[in-house]
């Protein structure tokens, strides 16, 4: 396959679905979609049970118990149980645009890894938002968006070709490893162990980016190209600890140049 989508979830089947959805009208349809999913009750699996029966992609569920956010540890378990060589990781609230996938594909290179963002909806547009509108991509249309009452910029939905190219040299954002967005082969992963398991929320998908580039890679950004919608949802696992204690982390990484976390993939 030319790609392994690895998406992280958590009892969200309402938005899992719709992300899910997202991908089974991809332009591009010659990837597995690999389900990380940090301990979810028994709708998660039936949601992907069903759904396994009407996608034409290779479903795969991911799953561990639920021991609080265990993010790191779920999404290098899915690493391991990707078969492609290029792994494109999302999260199971980020709708994708049908070119998403292709985009990817399209821009990877050896030496370097993806990143890209997403577009946030308000919660009454992302309930809103149906199969049929997945399908007929109204959730990327900025009319349709307007007028059900959204009020922010979109140029990020609208930018196309040359005004697209120019957009993504020129943000001041930095192309950082975006668990929502990003992409990268998988023998580069492997090398740097995967994500740093001593991690819960807060800067845990930027701490690999960081360690990438002390490997000696690049990142290519691509936030104007690679499009997702994200889906409102309340973050009840945030706290003043969790962000301590990883930047922390990243501060020792940063200034020990670490490559290899030491409780990564192989720490299972």
């Amino acid at each position: 396959m030319k790609a392994s989508v690895i998406m992280s979830t958590y009892n969200a089947e309402e938005w899992l679905e719709k992300v899910i959805w997202g991908f089974s009208v991809q332009s591009e349809s010659d990837f597995e979609i690999i389900i990380a999913d940090d301990g979810s009750g028994p709708k998660t699996k039936e949601l992907i049970d069903r759904l396994r029966g009407e996608i034409k992609m290779p479903l795969i569920h991911v799953w561990q118990e639920d021991n609080g956010f265990q993010k790191t540890q779920i999404l290098n378990k899915a690493i391991v149980a990707s078969s492609s060589d290029y792994l494109i990781f999302t999260d199971g609230d980020c709708i994708p645009r049908a070119d998403f996938v292709a985009t990817h594909l399209a821009k990877k290179e050896q030496g370097y890894f993806l990143s890209g963002g997403y577009f946030k909806l308000p919660m009454d547009i992302s309930k809103a938002i149906t199969k049929e509108d997945i399908a007929a991509q109204n959730c990327f249309n900025v009319t349709w968006l307007q007028e059900r009452g959204l009020q922010s910029g979109t140029l990020k939905l609208s930018a196309k070709g040359l005004k697209e190219k120019l957009l993504n040299l020129l943000t001041p954002t930095k192309a950082s490893w975006n668990g929502h967005n990003a992409s990268a082969y998988k023998a580069e992963l492997i090398a740097v162990n995967g994500f740093n398991q001593e991690m819960q929320y807060g800067g845990e998908d930027r701490e690999m980016g960081e360690r990438l580039f002390n490997k000696g890679l690049k990142s290519k950004q691509i936030r104007y190209s690679a499009i997702c919608v994200h889906l409102d949802h309340a973050r009840g696992y945030v706290n003043p600890e969790m962000w301590k204690k990883n930047n922390d982390i990243r501060e020792y990484t940063k200034k020990n140049k670490v490559v290899r976390t030491t409780t990564g993939i192989d720490f299972n």
